[in-house]
């Protein structure tokens, strides 16, 4: 396997007042794109738009094309997002590898989708920042529907579908084009494999070699049962230990489960990164298909929840994954507004990650 570098403690050239507003509050992420979307009920044609009517393989369901063929609705979603309050937006991106992209046939559509997506995230966050709060684009890389650590095929448990090697460049090439849109954090999130965001990693780190600009860093995993597991068979103070290396800004857990079920993960894991911020963004609640958003909870319950975890001091990062919504995010910005940030200890941590240079 490739060697490591670990980060050089630079300061950055973008999102420089992040670290600093971890420090006084707690930040706010958005919430689901996905369910955004599946709400509008979009049809195919929809999703291919003119430039794409004639593709030979169906298209709906592939979000990330939605940022080229129709732009108003990703950018409609960000600024709805912005206006419930939310620090940070997540760029549409997070089935945009060339391996996810493969599936539709559009990998060699990539760079275009991830650079659009940046773009449109950056439009919207310009349009509502302000000088006391500023908005944050955060680059998502998402997991990839196929694995490094698992086998697909239950009848042959050394099989693979992805190596390696395939992982790194598919990430390096999506965090470059992420980049030049404007994304000013890289979230390597929903990660079920280590390996899988290990390749992330060593791509992010490879693309911020190259290109001298560093930004920060945030590891998102997911606990996808009562086991207290990710899907590759790590607890979550192994996924960590597996993963500080990098050295992120924050680390943290989403999707998979709600914040009731996800609560004594989140405690394992601040408490195995004292020297690190914890974000939390869980689904909302259970999956519930008579629900307008696809799950159980409603907007209150949520953040009532999350309103928990501030208030014992186990975040420093809070939104939504899958069913939230900016009603959600709204009332989460609200729950949360009171409570002090979880403290973290400067003991380890260059300067680079841990305050402003200066």
């Amino acid at each position: 396997m490739p060697t490591f570098h670990p980060p050089a403690p630079r300061p950055y050239t973008r999102a420089a007042r992040l670290p600093e507003l971890l420090r006084e509050r707690i930040v706010v992420l958005d919430g689901a794109m996905g369910t955004m979307i599946q709400r509008l009920k979009l049809g195919e044609a929809q999703y291919r738009g003119e430039r794409f009517k004639d593709w030979p393989r169906d298209v709906k369901g592939n979000n990330e094309l939605l940022s080229l063929t129709q732009p108003q609705i990703i950018r409609d979603i960000h600024e709805a997002y912005l206006a419930a309050g939310a620090d940070l937006i997540e760029t549409n991106t997070f089935g945009a590898t060339s391996i996810a992209q493969d599936d539709y046939g559009m990998a060699a559509l990539v760079d275009e989708m991830n650079e659009a997506s940046a773009r449109l995230a950056r439009a919207a966050c310009d349009k509502f920042a302000t000088d006391d709060k500023p908005r944050f684009v955060a680059g998502a890389l998402g997991p990839t529907p196929r694995t490094a650590s698992i086998s697909p095929d239950v009848n042959d448990p050394g099989a693979r579908n992805v190596d390696f090697e395939t992982l790194r460049a598919a990430y390096a090439q999506q965090t470059r084009a992420l980049m030049r849109g404007g994304a000013e954090v890289i979230l390597i999130e929903t990660i079920f494999d280590t390996l899988n965001a290990k390749a992330a990693l060593f791509a992010v780190d490879e693309v911020f070699e190259d290109t001298g600009e560093r930004l920060p860093v945030i590891i998102s995993g997911t606990v996808t049962d009562a086991s207290g597991r990710i899907l590759s068979g790590q607890t979550v103070e192994a996924f960590w230990t597996s993963v500080r290396h990098a050295r992120p800004l924050a680390v943290g857990l989403n999707c998979a489960l709600g914040a009731a079920l996800m609560r004594p993960y989140l405690q394992e894991l601040a408490k195995a990164a004292p020297d690190t911020y914890i974000s939390c963004y869980p689904n909302a609640g259970l999956p519930n298909p008579m629900s307008d958003t696809g799950f159980d909870e409603t907007p209150e319950v949520t953040s009532r929840l999350l309103h928990e975890f501030a208030a014992e001091g186990l975040v420093n990062i809070v939104g939504g994954c899958c069913g939230t919504t900016p009603a959600h995010i709204a009332a989460i910005r609200d729950a949360v507004s009171a409570e002090p940030p979880r403290p973290v200890a400067a003991a380890g941590r260059p300067p680079f990650y841990s305050d402003p240079v200066g």
